[in-house]
């Protein structure tokens, strides 16, 4: 936006700042955010704090400075605000969970390290974050963000004190992460009513589970090879001998991929399913949902620790689960696959649009990112990545509710 759409907004950011920011205890941190938020959303190409600070006509660049990198001011109640305010006014379909990544030079910005840069496609120095988003298909918005600390931050003492990293942080997978921050947000009585996810969670059995402990529904992301023994397929109690331990149900057969299983149902088992509206039409491809259930060791492990936990013994059975597999034409094979612990009877249509709906997420990140400064954070420490994040999700929030906001017709 240019100054003047922006100093048209000046009134209605002024309300959703005093509201979203009330926890903020000095006015005048307060004042700097509103102005940072501006700064954000003003149009060009850096928004780092300098260049903000050159287009606002009240922008100063040492208080900004001192505001997102130095103020004591917690970040968390104003994310709370902002979920609190945003989940109504999307009335969600589902939570995706998603992680984003932000190249940097050197070794010192906090987090940062020689890793998988979605960014960039391939290994890179960069920083890692996990973010939760409530999505529909006409909206959505960050809730709020987990900033993932690799395995050699953990006993870095020097670089953990330079950038402020709190002593109860250490290293945590993504997907614990992704578990946290779903559970903070029940903390703040917001609950999913569906999440999905891509394959580097949903791969998991061990995020499976955890999702299903929560009583949190889920369509996520598979690779081909995950192994699951068709729905059909039932364990069998060997006859004991009498010598030695008493054996346990198994399933007879070994099992299968889902890849194998689906590309052995043939193409004309799956058929067209047409999901949203495109900017070129309608979104089409083909799909097949069948009932499996999942194996491995690990879920092997984790339905049985359960089950004996329950009833004291299991009778092999593993969980029923949906799989939903694609087909895109041009394909030799199924190429896409998802898993889900939605009921049954839920439409193909219903589940495709579910695991299709993380696309929304793609428009945050680039909407974050290229319009509102996302990855423009020049600072190191701790505490500055999370004010400048939540600062930007405040400003994707205020532009997405401006958009949802009902459309006044002109005077005549």
């Amino acid at each position: 936006m240019d100054v003047h759409e922006v100093e048209r907004m000046r009134a209605a950011l002024a309300l959703f700042v005093a509201d979203v920011f009330a926890s903020v205890p000095r006015k005048d941190q307060r004042a700097k955010s509103d102005c940072y938020l501006r700064g954000l959303m003003m149009d060009g190409r850096r928004k780092s704090v300098q260049a903000m600070a050159s287009r606002l006509p009240d922008g100063n660049e040492q208080n900004l400075q001192q505001f997102v990198n130095q103020s004591t001011w917690d970040a968390v109640p104003v994310r709370r605000r902002i979920a609190e305010r945003l989940v109504p006014r999307i009335g969600p379909d589902a939570w995706a969970i998603d992680d984003v990544s932000f190249p940097k030079d050197g070794k010192m910005s906090v987090g940062v390290a020689p890793q998988y840069c979605g960014a960039l496609g391939k290994q890179a120095n960069c920083q890692v974050a996990v973010s939760v988003h409530a999505v529909s298909d006409r909206a959505s918005c960050p809730l709020t963000w987990r900033l993932f600390l690799p395995a050699e931050w953990a006993l870095d003492g020097d670089r953990r004190r330079r950038t402020g990293v709190p002593e109860e942080v250490t290293h945590r997978e993504k997907w614990r992460l992704a578990l946290d921050a779903l559970d903070e947000l029940a903390a703040w009585q917001l609950s999913p009513p569906l999440v999905v996810a891509d394959a580097g969670y949903g791969q998991n059995a061990d995020f499976r589970a955890a999702l299903s402990e929560r009583g949190h529904h889920f369509v996520v992301g598979i690779r081909g090879d995950l192994i699951v023994q068709p729905d059909a397929a039932v364990p069998v109690l060997p006859t004991w001998s009498g010598i030695g331990r008493r054996p346990v149900s198994r399933y007879p057969q070994p099992p299968v991929s889902v890849a194998e299983l689906t590309a052995g149902a043939g193409r004309e088992a799956f058929g067209e399913v047409i999901w949203r509206e495109g900017s070129r039409g309608p979104m089409a491809s083909r799909f097949l949902a069948l009932l499996v259930r999942p194996a491995g060791v690990r879920p092997r492990r984790m339905t049985k620790a359960a089950a004996v936990a329950a009833h004291g013994r299991w009778d092999g059975v593993l969980p029923q689960m949906q799989l939903l597999a694609e087909w895109p034409d041009g394909e030799d094979t199924p190429a896409r696959f998802w898993l889900s612990d939605l009921p049954t009877d839920t439409p193909i249509a219903a589940l495709v649009r579910l695991a299709k709906i993380r696309w929304r997420i793609e428009h945050d990140y680039r909407e974050l990112k290229h319009g509102l400064g996302l990855d423009h954070f020049e600072g190191r420490s701790w505490t500055g990545w999370h004010h400048h994040v939540t600062l930007a999700t405040a400003a994707h929030a205020f532009l997405t509710e401006q958009r949802l906001a009902p459309k006044v017709p002109a005077p005549a």
